[in-house]
């Protein structure tokens, strides 16, 4: 078996949700799925797509290792990020045609299954703090054991324009009268996630964690940049709760200062920027002998969620697994195939052949997406522009 050709769809589903769905192909009809990371970033990576399936066309989908090194180092100069979001879809889809071409799913081919489903926290959210406690009791009463929210701006200026307001004072005050609603609304079983998204800088996190710390949070996520992971060296000497990072690491060398000084709780491997199962599988084994549990990072669609639920289900070190919706609770337009749900977990059959997703790849062509735009920007009361 070999490919034959390796296809991107930049999607819009019509109903304001955008994917970018990589398709590879073989000579023995069997094809595979991947999913980018950065649709931000579309444009430069449709191209890297382009140039990396010189590498692959032609060659045999089960030589995963071999290609991802050869796409990873081909160049002379290690992959950037742009070439890792494309070398994860293009490593994610091979996987999908193996565990296809074998008639089993892709996490027994990772190993085998360890657990049989896999806990889920969805993405919370509101205008208002009323509004953000209802959501989550909403998602409680659908059967969610955890809910999650990010670090909070001002909504409505934000929803109306793109543009919010997020000064670091205001903004942690806020967040601790969330989480002290929440907390009081879900009672002391359901688990909390905080998703701070890189907004704040040492001093305010480390403020900020000591005012939280009363409510017991699950885990404090990406509190920091990630430009320079050696910075969570000073923030672990001064916060108490479970840290989560990594979901804007590229490859496994990213993770490596966290991991070997155990700086992290939880590591938010995201499978579609990080290299894809190839490279997830070897991140996963390393924190596995720090006792660090992944967290994948999931704000993506179904390809995305599927590939993460895999590994999860193959990978004994695991806290919780991001899924912003239910599996097949939108776009089943474009995915008419999605991974099981139920009373919070996610699954992936064991009579499944590959990931357990498909695509309407008609569907796909005739709603290709713009591979122009940026994030909104967040802007502090000064002016100063600050992380989305």
């Amino acid at each position: 078996m070999k490919v034959t050709q390796i296809k991107s769809y930049p999607v819009n589903d019509g109903d304001g949700r955008g994917y970018f769905i990589v398709k590879v192909e073989t000579d023995e009809g069997v094809y595979g799925l991947g999913e980018v990371g950065i649709r931000n970033w579309a444009g430069a990576i449709e191209q890297a797509v382009e140039h990396l399936s010189q590498i692959v066309i032609g060659e045999d989908p089960f030589s995963t290792e071999r290609l991802w090194q050869h796409m990873f180092r081909g160049g002379f100069f290690p992959a950037d990020k742009v070439y890792c979001c494309a070398i994860s879809a293009i490593d994610i889809a091979l996987w999908d045609i193996k565990g296809k071409f074998l008639n089993m799913p892709v996490y027994k081919l990772l190993g085998g299954p360890v657990r049989d489903k896999v806990v889920c926290y969805p993405h919370a959210q509101g205008p208002t703090i009323e509004a953000l406690v209802d959501n989550c009791k909403r998602h409680v009463a659908e059967g969610w054991k955890f809910v999650r929210w990010g670090q909070p701006e001002t909504y409505p200026e934000f929803e109306q324009s793109g543009t919010g307001r997020l000064e670091p004072v205001e903004s942690m005050r806020i967040a601790e009268e969330q989480m002290a609603r929440v907390r009081e609304a879900v009672g002391p079983d359901i688990e909390i996630c905080f998703d701070v998204h890189t907004r704040l800088d040492t001093a305010h996190v480390v403020q900020m964690c000591k005012a939280l710390e009363k409510y017991r949070p699950y885990f404090i996520e990406d509190p920091l940049r990630s430009e320079n992971p050696g910075s969570y060296r000073t923030l672990a000497r001064h916060v108490s709760l479970p840290i989560a990072a990594g979901e804007q690491w590229s490859s496994k060398w990213a993770f490596r200062e966290v991991i070997e000084e155990e700086l992290i709780s939880y590591a938010r491997i995201d499978l579609c920027i990080v290299g894809g199962l190839t490279e997830a599988l070897k991140i996963t084994h390393w924190a596995e002998t720090h006792y660090i549990d992944i967290v994948p990072h999931n704000p993506l669609g179904p390809i995305s969620a599927a590939a993460c639920v895999n590994l999860c289900m193959a990978s004994t070190n695991v806290g919780v697994q991001e899924m912003p919706r239910r599996p097949g609770s939108f776009g089943t337009d474009l995915f008419p195939k999605q991974i099981g749900w139920e009373d919070g977990y996610a699954f992936v059959t064991p009579d499944t052949a590959g990931l357990g997703v498909d695509f309407d790849e008609a569907f796909a062509g005739a709603h290709r997406a713009d591979l122009t735009g940026w994030t909104p920007q967040l802007r502090r009361n000064d002016g100063a522009f600050t992380n989305w």
